[in-house]
């Protein structure tokens, strides 16, 4: 994070297609994503120890959660009970949070690419598994109604 915070000058190809020296001005909003690993790392717990690592390090913390992968144990269905537990800490007054990632199609699951066309299902994820757009919906109304108030503060 810190060295994308930074400018950089590199050799790239430019807008006309030609080998050019290029720079960059940075990025200052970077974040840490949370996605899991051996074990779930969106609970509190996990969540202060990478903001004080974060901290630490001279970075101001700033971590997206995803809902998905190892935090929801590799079972889109349980997306929604990671999602409660982060719209909880938001709501205890964590503001280091500051999104969260979901594995979302039109409609749950998943299935092989490898089909043949015909035997695919409409809407359905030929990668990681998702929950359904209505799932999405449902959540994100329950962010808006759980989380306007306290986000609010953030701006004020």
């Amino acid at each position: 994070m810190q060295a994308a915070a930074s400018g950089h000058r590199f050799m790239g190809i430019n807008r006309d297609g030609q080998v050019a020296l290029l720079n960059t001005e940075g990025n200052p909003d970077g974040h840490v994503i949370l996605r899991g690993g051996k074990q779930t790392n969106y609970d509190s717990v996990s969540v202060t120890e990478c903001e004080n690592e974060m901290k630490a390090s001279g970075l101001s913390p700033s971590l997206m959660v995803d809902c998905s992968h190892a935090n929801s144990r590799k079972d889109y269905r349980r997306q929604p009970l990671v999602a409660a537990d982060v719209f909880h800490q938001i709501r205890e007054g964590n503001t280091s949070i500051i999104g969260l990632m979901l594995e979302s199609h039109l409609n749950e699951g998943s299935q092989s690419a490898d089909l043949p066309r015909a035997e695919m299902a409409y809407g359905v994820s030929i990668t990681d598994a998702c929950i359904s757009w209505e799932n999405t919906q449902t959540l994100l109304r329950q962010a808006h109604q759980e989380l306007t108030p306290f986000l609010q503060q953030r701006l004020d």
